[in-house]
């Protein structure tokens, strides 16, 4: 996988951030729906998009709060 390295002001990455906290809680709500509708394939899948979304997020507020 080919890293990438992007420079952001502080605004943009709590912008950022907003943007990935609302992605990742899509997500979360189409877990539930999954699971409501007994499709279990799509449970694992939103899930690891939402963790994924979240590893991220959890960078980016690392590199903020520094």
């Amino acid at each position: 996988m080919k890293n990438v390295t992007l420079t952001f002001t502080e605004d943009e990455a709590e912008i950022l951030c907003d943007a990935l906290e609302t992605d990742m809680e899509g997500y979360k709500d189409s877990v539930k729906d999954a699971r409501a509708n007994g499709n279990r394939a799509d449970v694992i899948t939103f899930s690891e998009a939402a963790d994924r979304i979240k590893a991220v997020h959890d960078r980016i507020r690392k590199a903020i709060d520094n």
